[in-house]
Order: structure tokens, then sequence, then C-alpha cells
């Protein structure tokens, strides 16, 4: 039986008694009934995007990172491109929209948000989970009061019927799909007709052509986190709900206190490599929005989620340690995609001293998210520093500030 509690807890956060009590009881607890074992790595990434911009975000992708396009999977309403760097790290799933009239459970969590509305159809959906036996997680999930949509919803909602999933969390707004499978067979999805359209694979290898002309192409790798934003009082339940629904463990917590926010760490248990199984982050202002006026500290977290709504903040890519042409491997892919015209929201922090260093894309227009790049230098072990962190915080405050200010501006206008 693999021990969940086994492992070294890093960080200076100080969590409530509810938080250490039931962290303690809920991972025993999934360790005895068996679902630690059952549940393995993130097998893939789900989002939608808004009508027309799927294409624009493949290439994106498949410039910016490792990924190559596979597929689509056409359905009635939607079109699935699926992504893929190997079978040892996650898919990502990119469903665009057809029709801008189309509705449904996940646009209705972004149009409550001044930001979010005005892509109604984009946002980050959840992961994918393998497991080793489909019928008993569902059993033993649904047993701990976890909710899933039925078959028939499934289809409505023209998702992969070989996927169980469940109902959107009430504190990121995500999902999580157990997807059965061995590890000696291939990621298939039970969705719609698939065909490698021509039009996707056009600028796909438009993408990669740059890439190899860059010479970017070797030091990208996969995927490292995946940093998740939520309000304030959702902290500690956001955590201890994925816990339970994954087969991660608590890594621990840092309080970013010139930023008055936390940065929270979940690994799984199986894979000391992320790049097999990314880290999941949470992210969460130490104080609600509405003391704000009271203790004039920065909000940028609680700000983000009230503009945006809880959800997946960025993704972040390794790149390779070393150096190329003079230049660390970051600074030299930041510089090659910059050229392209790739804004960045500030230059490379850290240092090959502190261990690591850190960037800050801007958001993509496509999906809203942002790409994260790291380089760790030698043996350095850790996953971040916190002036580091919180540089990047400050950086992505001041970008979705002036996102809010044109988002107002635009309704000015509208109403004149």
């Amino acid at each position: 039986m693999t021990g969940s509690l086994d492992f070294a807890r890093q960080g200076d956060k100080q969590n409530s008694v509810f938080f250490e009590e039931y962290l303690i009881r809920l991972l025993e607890e999934r360790d005895q009934v068996g679902l630690t074992d059952l549940i393995a790595e993130i097998d893939s990434l789900m989002l939608t995007v808004d009508p027309g911009h799927s294409i624009d975000y493949v290439a994106e992708l498949a410039l910016m990172t490792p990924y190559h396009y596979l597929v689509t999977l056409e359905s009635e309403s939607h079109w699935t491109h699926v992504l893929r760097i190997d079978m040892n790290s996650p898919d990502i799933l990119v469903r665009e929209v057809k029709d801008p009239a189309t509705r449904g459970i996940f646009r209705s969590l972004n149009e409550v948000y001044p930001i979010g509305a005005r892509k109604p159809n984009c946002r980050y959906m959840g992961e994918i989970l393998r497991v080793t036996n489909l019928h008993e997680v569902v059993r033993l999930q649904s047993e701990r009061e976890f909710r899933f949509f039925s078959q028939d919803d499934v289809r409505k909602l023209e998702l992969p019927g070989n996927i169980a999933l469940t109902k959107p969390s009430p504190y990121t707004h995500n999902i999580v799909g157990y997807l059965e499978r061995p590890l000696d067979q291939l990621r298939v999805y039970a969705l719609g007709i698939s065909s490698i359209r021509a039009d996707v694979q056009e600028v796909y290898e438009a993408a990669k052509a740059l890439q190899d002309k860059l010479a970017i192409a070797e030091l990208l790798q996969p995927c490292d986190h995946l940093a998740t934003r939520v309000y304030s009082q959702n902290r500690e339940v956001a955590i201890l709900e994925y816990l339970s629904l994954s087969s991660y463990y608590y890594w621990g917590s840092y309080d970013i206190k010139d930023q008055n926010s936390s940065t929270n760490v979940t690994k799984s248990v199986h894979f000391g490599n992320e790049f097999r199984s990314p880290a999941k982050v949470f992210t969460a202002n130490n104080t609600p929005y509405f003391v704000n006026h009271l203790e004039q500290l920065p909000s940028p977290t609680e700000n983000f989620v009230r503009n945006y709504g809880p959800r997946l903040h960025h993704m972040a890519f390794a790149v390779r340690d070393g150096e190329t042409d003079g230049q660390t491997n970051i600074d030299y892919v930041v510089d090659a995609i910059q050229q392209q015209g790739k804004e960045f929201l500030l230059e490379v922090i850290g240092s090959q001293e502190e261990g690591l260093k850190q960037i800050f894309s801007s958001a993509s227009e496509h999906s809203s998210l942002i790409i994260e790049y790291v380089q760790r230098f030698g043996d350095f072990q850790g996953f971040f520093t916190k002036q580091n962190v919180a540089e990047l915080t400050r950086a992505a405050g001041v970008e979705e500030e002036l996102l809010e200010l044109q988002a107002a501006a635009r309704v000015r206008d509208i109403e004149l």
C-alpha cells in the first residue's frame, strides 16, 4: 500500500487545525481503501476556446511547447484537437465550440465574471487521470460524495464517452476525469469522427519548422506544473478536495507576504518526475477582497479570481539545463520567441546561483492561459524561490489590471 503521508513537508505557511487534521484523515483513508493505488498519473489536460481560436492556439502551443498535433475529433458542436508529446507526458485536448451561441455548464462558469465573460467559452476544464479500474474508482469516489456526470450528460457535453467525469468543483470550477488504461496501451478518446485536418496540420508544421529554425525544439521540455487560482477562503478546501480526487500528496505551502498570497504545491505519490505527472499548484490571497480598503495590501490573486473566476492561471514548462550561444537556455528560448512577436510580462528572473530561472508569458489571446518557463540548474531540487514567485505574481497582476481597465473601457464605448 502506498503511503501518502510519507513525504517530507516543505514550506512556511501555517495551516488551520481543520486542514492539518483532515489532511491526515483523508490521505490515510484514501490509502486504506485503495484509491491511491488505483489512481495513477495525469493523462490529459482539457480546455475549451471560443469559435475561431483553436487552430491559432494549436500553432501557439506547437511553437512554445514540445507538443505535436495528433488528430482532430469532430462531434456535433465541437472540434477537439489532440496534442501529444509522447506516452510519458499528458496529452492536451483543445476543444473549440463551433457556434458562438452554444450554451452549457462550462460557459455559465465564465459568465458571472467580468473578464471571463468576455470569452464565454474560453476556459481550462481540468485533468483526466489514468486509473486501473474505472468502475471501482467511481464507486469509491461516489461513496465519498463526489458527484459525476451521467453517461447521458457526458454524451450531451460531447466529451469522450470512455471517461468518467466529476461535476465542477465549487472551489476551483475544474472537473476531474478518470480514464481506465493499462500502461502498455495508447490513449484513446471515444468521441466523434477522427481525422487529421489539413488546416491544423499546416499551422502545426509551420510552427515546428520555426521551432527548428530558432533551434529551440530540443530545449523545450514537458509540463512541470499547473497553477490554479482560488478565492482566499477556499485555499485549504481546494487542496484537500484535489488530494481526495487524485493520488497526489501535499508537498507544502509558502507564504508570499509582499504579494499577500500563498503558493501551495501538491505532487504525485507515484512519479517523482513532474514530466510524467505535473505538480498541481494552488495560489490564493491571504486575505479576502473586502478587507483591502482596511489593510491596503496588494491583492493580485484575489483580483484575478474576481475578474476571471477560479480557474487555471498558467501552465509551466521546463527548459533543458545548459547554455546555447553563451546564454542560459531559458534566456535563449525567450529571446527567440520574443522575436516572433510573443510578449512576456517581465525579464527572466532568478539566477544560476539561486538554482533556477523563471518567466511568465503574456496571457494567450486564445486560451487566456499564461505559459511559464522554468530552468533548474544542476542538481537543484527546489520548486521555486519565494522572491521569484513574488515577482511573477506582481507582474501577472499588473497585466490583469490592464485587461480589466481595457474591458471597462470597451463597455463604456459600447454604452456611448
